[in-house]
């Protein structure tokens, strides 16, 4: 027998070229193609007569060939090979497109299995190169329920097919990893079985339940990792925190905090007290008041011996919360740092000397925090903002450099609860709900170029009145496939054509991170009246002076991240306002886009947009961190999430400790599963 961890390459048919495009689709060993699983199929177990062929419907059909084949030479590159079938209930021409050979197989008064689609009207129909197969030939192409793979370039079906069946008859498939009572307790079918019958099932009944198996698999794998990380951490012992006196901090504040600011702190304050490392997640609407949230925690951390650290996706972002930070805390005795790859080597070795030494307290940086030449005197505490930008890695290199700190992350991107149980499931939750008094909702319009003189009208009224204006576009340069606004021809439009009085910038991710940091800060600081850019401002941009956000093109962008957008807009006192542009004329994307103009409730807008788009698109298939799933849909399949999520959990409780075979393969399993997710980050 083959091992799962052997190359392809072993199988027949499969040398260099074809290892190559396999390893397109990330398959590089039998075990990778086991799990390279259909994305649908196609039911070819029932025979039809030709009397009941649809057009334009496949379907599989049994009729003897009626003449021998003849080819026609039409030009250069096409021949065209025809031939008459019949059954007992009428006749039908078959034509084949540059595949003589193939056709030439068939023979006079021979019956075959055919599978195709029938084109054509009143006056006459014909079959175009379909499949088919002697009565004596064993089922490959018909009388099954053929699987149908994720492909690439090369790559057909049939070679996916035929690769699979070899791999499945020479190893072994994937050990199983679900206890037999878990199995028993909620119908799923055994491993083995599983994987046979998601590649090979007998109907299309068993590829269901094949299919539901590996759904309930891939959650159960996730959730029991999650579980066992909540089951490490509550082992783990810190000395509780006794002083948790915020009034100093609340004197400080130059405003009152709201309710669920208010509560999130108490509920950090409580988990400060446990004795055991705290994992929380503050998750907040745009304006909500997280960076305060954080701050009290700093403040705790520190007020009780220990050094703080908050890390956050940009460099722009770190140097708003530096500046906020340094302005709360230094008049309370408290020394903050900011850390930063943009630092001269001078600067970040005198930054990391006072951490080093103790004499900062709360240090705020980038990816600059994880470096190997960052020491810290003694972390107690880890904050992380936008912590979908960041994989598991990432914040426990960080958490690495204390001795099992506190950690809390932050995320303005609200997330619907469903997604927020598998992204962090680890974590225990603050939910800021409510957004600071004097905070207006921003208005929003959806709009078609028919509005454009008007949104240039409402641009200049603004700039008139001291304010400033971004303009989102969806694409950095032009194409020729697509009919979209660019960033820097519409910049240049604007500022050439448009608006040749007023200052127009530019800002998008081609920028080299020096001149996107110059760009934006310029901005901050009003030298300029317009900011054309990429959705690289949706994260981390505070511009108080900026009160309308134009976005070219919305139907391009999922709710979530027009959302985001949104969320640049409004943090002033002035009122502010966003506007969609939008040509498409289909009713889902526009009731879609309409949706955003009728609410400001980021976790509404989460909901629809997973419903509508899925995980991958939720936030970007690259910056997630989310779980490699291949068969589980986030979107589609929460009810077998949910039973995973119970079946783990009891598990963890009677066996989480277990050493049996099944136990030990889980635990590698999670291991991967987590090692993929990360990878993604990267």
């Amino acid at each position: 027998m083959a091992r799962l961890s052997d190359p392809v390459t072993i199988l027949k048919g499969i040398g260099p070229t074809k290892a190559k495009q396999f390893a397109s689709l990330n398959i590089f060993t039998l075990e990778d193609l086991i799990c390279h699983f259909p994305r649908g199929y196609e039911d070819r177990t029932k025979l039809v007569t030709i009397d009941k062929l649809e057009p334009d419907v496949p379907a599989c059909f049994k009729a003897m060939v009626m003449n021998t084949p003849r080819t026609a030479h039409i030009r250069k590159g096409l021949d065209i090979t025809k031939v008459q079938v019949a059954d007992c209930t009428g006749r039908l021409t078959l034509t084949f497109f540059n595949r003589k050979f193939s056709a030439e197989q068939l023979q006079y008064g021979k019956e075959y299995i055919f599978y195709g689609a029938v084109t054509g009207d009143f006056i006459g129909y014909n079959m175009p190169s379909p499949s088919f197969e002697s009565l004596d030939a064993p089922p490959i192409n018909t009388r099954r329920v053929l699987p149908i793979y994720p492909l690439t370039a090369g790559l057909s079906n049939a070679s996916v097919v035929k690769a699979v069946e070899q791999a499945l008859a020479v190893c072994d498939p994937p050990q199983e990893i679900i206890p037999d009572a878990v199995r028993e307790e909620y119908g799923i079918l055994p491993a083995e079985r599983a994987y046979f019958a998601i590649h090979q099932p007998a109907s299309m009944e068993e590829a269901e339940l094949a299919k539901r198996r590996l759904i309930f698999e891939e959650f159960f794998v996730f959730s029991a990792g999650l579980a066992l990380m909540r089951a490490a951490r509550s082992v783990k012992k810190t000395a509780p925190y006794e002083n948790l006196e915020l009034d100093p901090f609340l004197k400080a504040l130059p405003f009152t905090l709201t309710g669920a600011q208010s509560r999130a702190i108490r509920e950090i304050a409580e988990d400060l007290r446990r004795g055991s490392p705290m994992n929380r997640l503050v998750q907040g609407d745009v304006g909500s008041g997280k960076t305060m949230v954080a701050a009290a925690a700093a403040y705790f951390a520190i007020c009780n011996g220990h050094q703080a650290a908050m890390m956050a996706p940009t460099e722009i972002l770190a140097e708003q919360h530096y500046a906020s930070l340094s302005k709360l805390l230094t008049p309370l005795g408290i020394s903050v740092s900011l850390l930063t790859g943009s630092l001269t080597p001078k600067q970040k070795k005198l930054v990391r000397e006072d951490i080093a030494s103790g004499k900062t307290r709360l240090v705020v940086g980038t990816h600059a925090l994880v470096s190997e030449a960052t020491v810290f005197d003694d972390l107690g505490l880890v904050i992380t903002d936008e912590q979908h930008r960041f994989g598991v890695g990432q914040r426990s290199a960080l958490a690495g450099k204390g001795k099992d700190p506190h950690l809390l992350v932050m995320s303005a991107t609200p997330i619907p609860r469903t997604l927020a149980l598998l992204m962090y499931g680890d974590l225990e939750v603050s939910i800021l709900d409510e957004l600071p008094p004097g905070r207006e909702p921003v208005d929003t319009f959806l709009v078609n170029e028919s509005y454009r003189a008007r949104i240039n009208n409402f641009i200049r009224k603004q700039v008139g009145e001291n304010h400033q204006c971004f303009v989102v576009c969806p694409a950095v340069e032009e194409s020729d496939g697509l009919d979209l606004k660019a960033a820097e021809t519409w910049a240049e439009t604007l500022r050439q054509t448009v608006f040749p009085d007023l200052r127009v910038s530019l800002l998008h991710g081609q920028m080299k991170g020096a001149e996107k940091d110059a760009v934006m800060s310029d901005f901050a600081a009003g030298n300029a009246d317009i900011l054309v850019a990429t959705t690289v401002i949706e994260v981390g941009v505070d511009v108080p002076n900026a009160t309308l956000m134009v976005v070219e093109d919305a139907d391009r962008f999922g709710l979530s991240q027009l959302h985001q957008l949104r969320g640049r807009v409004g943090r002033g006192k002035a009122k502010s306002y966003c506007i969609l542009t939008s040509q498409t004329k289909h009713p889902e994307t526009k009731q879609r886009l309409k949706a955003l103009c009728q609410t400001t409730d980021g976790f509404k807008i989460a909901e629809e947009d997973l419903r509508l788009r899925g995980p991958g698109d939720f936030f970007g298939s690259r910056q997630s961190g989310l779980p490699v799933f291949r068969v589980a849909n986030l979107s589609c399949d929460l009810q077998t999430l949910k039973a995973a999520q119970q079946a783990s959990a009891d598990w963890i409780d009677r066996e989480g400790t277990a050493k049996t075979p099944e136990a030990e393969a889980l635990r590698i399993r999670i291991g991967q599963l987590f090692a993929r997710a990360e990878n993604t980050m990267n």
